[in-house]
């Protein structure tokens, strides 16, 4: 049975600073920012204006979420600041913004995205494994696009550089639905 919708709750969602080539990834995006907004929760992102991430949040406003963003200051311009948010918070450093987002979050959703996607899954994951945090991790994996990182994964426990419960700490799902709905049992 679904959770019943909270707004006390708040998804953490990392994703793009670019659109990608394939169209379901804005698909995707503007799908997830529904879906966070249609269950009352809050969505906490990177605030930036570009991209999936543009796109998450304002898919997240027009359907009456609140939404929470956080930039480091030397990306206000780059990012294109949404300054339009129910919360908007500038930091110093890139360290201090994933502290901050995933502080203010009940659990993590990774969108498809680049180098600074990859540098917050992994670091949130790293926080997990450690012992540093217990919320849940959904990996969408939009059009497939994730299988080599859990290829990887794989390769990293089979090779020995880490316990096979490190596979446990992320869990995958294909569509923002289902994304949703494996988070709601543990929110």
């Amino acid at each position: 049975m679904p959770a019943s919708p909270s707004s006390n709750v708040s998804i953490c969602v990392y994703c793009g600073s670019r659109d990608g080539i394939d169209p379901d990834f804005a698909t995707a995006a503007e799908a997830l920012g529904g879906a966070i907004a249609s269950r009352s929760w809050r969505l906490v992102y990177g605030a930036g204006d570009v991209g999936l991430m543009g796109r998450v949040a304002r898919a997240a406003q027009s359907a009456g979420a609140d939404t929470f963003g956080v930039i480091p200051r030397h990306l206000l311009d780059l990012e294109v600041g949404k300054t339009d948010l129910t919360r908007f918070v500038v930091t110093e450093t890139m360290h201090e913004r994933k502290k901050v987002m995933l502080m203010n979050a009940d659990a993590v959703v990774v969108l498809p995205g680049g180098a600074g996607s990859l540098d917050e899954f992994f670091e949130v994951l790293t926080w997990r494994q450690l012992g540093l945090h217990e919320k849940p991790i959904v990996l969408l994996n939009v059009a497939g696009y994730w299988e080599p990182l859990l290829d990887l994964m794989a390769h990293v426990v089979a090779q020995g550089f880490a316990a096979e419960s490190l596979l446990g700490f992320v869990e995958v799902a294909d569509t923002p639905e289902a994304a949703l709905a494996l988070l709601e049992p543990h929110l």
